[in-house]
């Protein structure tokens, strides 16, 4: 057989890549779970992996309040009126307890003083008495890291979908994680074509032959399909004999879930590739408008994408990146790899040491027609600021910050265009998000939500700063007793927005089993240790409603002024001991297992600018709130209601 092959097409890289997905689609099997396609590892085996569904965190961490530097705990109201021309004696045992970085603090201390802001520090062993001065009071919970202050038992670490990096191992295994469901990771086989090849192992490359070709290019495709995520099992060169390169690209396509065969896709005498494949299957595309890479073919044999690899070492890697690579990751949810730079404004101010240069996690998202980089968590032990950063914003040395809206590099963990199809929601917290961000991949791939915690009213300012597309808030109105548009209303007066509805949900005053304080109703609060919400969330404004509605005033509560920043965060600390009772929704409760007193039940929605509605990932975002899928979660979770769920309401 020694026909040659004329091009029969010359067809542009998009409409080629749709053409083989119109052909390889109706043989794709929904993907169902199964032992075949997921299998449990150990975390730290981990790397690169792909994770088979959401995970979520088994313990706390810390698990218990820790001292966040070295220095004594202390009763902080035993510090009161310390200062410099007052000074302070503080006596070991009653007053203080040396501590180290990290040490449990335990009540009744609650706060702890650095060692260089302590004067007359002695060896004071447990054993021993001895007196430190101070000369300034300590607050309550300084330098002391609370009870899931990084990561919350019950909150979600990574989404279903997620390629596992070396920062997620830290975070998986800081909450308690030892073995993680993956996706079993696909083969692919890799197959050398042409007898004038030989094999790099055991030649001398000065005894090659003329006519000889060092086979090459299945090792890089090799190291490309590692990069991918996948197993390569690259095949022995095969001679340019059709019923052997016929009968070796059946039994490739049998056995595994790609076949990327290399060479012989030209129009040469002995380029036998295109009639095997027209024989064994069906072919998409034999020609590509591209240089290099022209001579690519795309088919389906036994239902498993085929792709012709030109010889040249430049036009494989091309054809591989631009049909192999989406291919490979679409079907076997392996996302692309990769670390673009990109110039993003950024949405706070970043003030810096002169003595360092600093690398700030931040989060990345297109929001109208800038990308905004929001400042995360910058403490050293934040792991899940890592987890949650899409890059970092580099300060050098010698700068002493970076003003908010100044233009800044940002080195990126994520894709670009998954930032180009990421919701950038910041706001109030719910689990709801988390569930929201897991199921948007799969529902809608190539969309994404991105989730900052700051309140119903950080939310909406950062919305009128232009820094995200939705804002997650439940704010009562006093006057009128009705949720949220009140409020968009006077700090958007003049501008079209709207309210995505998202879902009713119940708060409740969250206590340990067994609710051994009776805490029953509002006024029980004064009898309690209590932690809250911070400032600008919904859930504090509610309790602030609910204390003026029953006369106390907040100085009453012991525990107002400690802020959590999530439910999740707030029902820790309950779960630990180390509060009482704090107000949080129903969900929190059932996933930490606490009991819970209902206090009412409040509409959480979504804020949004009317001119985003028309954007696909915000469409994609609606509809995820409308489908039948989450609203079953949603069930699953406990104290939600869905009845307008996904409707939206023009507010101008």
């Amino acid at each position: 057989m020694a026909k040659r092959n004329l091009y029969l097409t010359n067809i542009p890289v998009e409409e080629a890549l749709e053409r083989f997905w119109d052909v390889l689609k109706p043989h794709l099997k929904p993907r169902v779970e199964t032992v075949e396609t997921v299998e449990t590892i150990e975390v730290k085996n981990s790397l690169g992996r792909v994770t088979a569904g959401a995970v979520f965190a088994l313990k706390s961490s810390p698990f218990c309040d820790s001292a966040a530097m070295d220095g004594v705990a202390v009763v902080s109201k035993n510090t009161r009126g310390a200062s410099e021309s007052s000074p302070l004696q503080l006596k070991y045992g009653d007053d203080f307890l040396p501590v180290d970085t990290g040490d449990p603090v335990k009540m009744p201390y609650d706060a702890v003083i650095m060692a260089e802001d302590i004067e007359e520090i002695q060896e004071i062993e447990e054993t021993e008495n001895g007196n430190i001065t101070i000369r300034s009071a300590a607050a309550a919970w300084q330098h002391i890291r609370p009870v899931g202050e990084d990561i919350v038992q019950g909150e979600m670490i990574l989404p279903g979908g997620h390629r596992i990096r070396p920062m997620d191992i830290g975070a998986l295994i800081s909450g308690g994680i030892a073995k993680i469901p993956v996706h079993r990771r696909p083969e692919v086989a890799i197959i050398p074509t042409g007898t004038e090849l030989v094999e790099i192992d055991g030649i001398n490359a000065k005894e090659i032959k003329e006519g000889e070709i060092i086979e090459s290019n299945s090792h890089m495709l090799g190291a490309l399909v590692c990069q991918s995520g996948a197993i390569p099992v690259r095949f022995p060169p095969i001679p340019d004999e059709y019923e052997l390169l016929k009968g070796t690209l059946r039994d490739a396509a049998e056995r595994f879930d790609m076949v990327l065969v290399c060479a012989g896709t030209s129009a040469g005498r002995e380029d036998y590739t295109i009639h095997a494949l027209r024989e064994l299957g069906e072919v998409a595309v034999h020609g590509v408008a591209m240089k290099p890479g022209k001579p690519a073919i795309l088919a389906v044999v036994n239902g498993k994408p085929v792709v012709g690899i030109p010889g040249y070492p430049v036009s494989a890697f091309l054809v591989y990146e631009n049909f192999a690579a989406p291919i490979l990751a679409s079907i076997c949810s392996l996302p692309k790899a990769g670390a673009p730079t990109v110039r993003a404004t950024l949405a706070r101010r970043l003030v810096s040491s002169l003595k360092h240069r600093e690398y700030v996690r931040v989060r990345v998202g297109r929001v109208g027609d800038r990308l905004v980089a929001s400042p995360l968590a910058r403490g050293a032990g934040a792991a899940m600021s890592l987890v949650r950063a899409d890059g970092f914003c580099v300060i050098g040395q010698n700068a002493e910050g970076v003003e908010a809206g100044s233009e800044v590099e940002v080195v990126l963990c994520r894709e670009l265009h998954d930032l180009e199809n990421t919701v950038v929601s910041i706001g109030s917290h719910d689990l709801i998000l988390d569930v929201i961000a897991d199921m948007m991949p799969g529902s809608f791939p190539g969309t994404h939500l991105s989730g900052t915690h700051v309140g119903s009213m950080g939310g909406l300012l950062a919305l009128k700063n232009g820094e995200a597309h939705i804002a997650p808030i439940h704010l009562l109105d006093e006057e009128t007793g009705e949720y949220n548009i009140p409020a968009i209303k006077k700090l958007f007066a003049g501008r079209r927005m709207a309210l995505i509805k998202g879902v009713g949900r119940i708060q409740c005053l969250m206590v340990k089993k067994g609710n051994p304080k009776k805490i029953e109703k509002i006024e029980d609060l004064r009898c309690c240790r209590y932690v809250n919400r911070q400032r600008g969330a919904g859930t504090r404004a509610l309790l602030d409603h609910m204390l003026k509605n029953a006369g106390i005033d907040p100085s009453e509560i012991r525990g107002y002024e400690r802020e959590a920043a999530t439910h999740m965060a707030v029902a820790a600390a309950v779960k630990s001991g180390d509060a009482d009772a704090g107000m949080g929704i129903m969900s929190a409760a059932k996933a930490m297992d606490l009991d819970f007193v209902p206090v009412g039940e409040e509409e959480y929605d979504f804020a949004i600018p009317a001119k985003f509605l028309e954007l696909g990932h915000i469409q994609s975002f609606v509809a995820m709130l409308k489908c039948p899928k989450f609203h079953r979660k949603l069930e699953e979770l406990e104290g939600y209601t869905a009845g307008c769920c996904g409707e939206v309401v023009y507010i101008d």
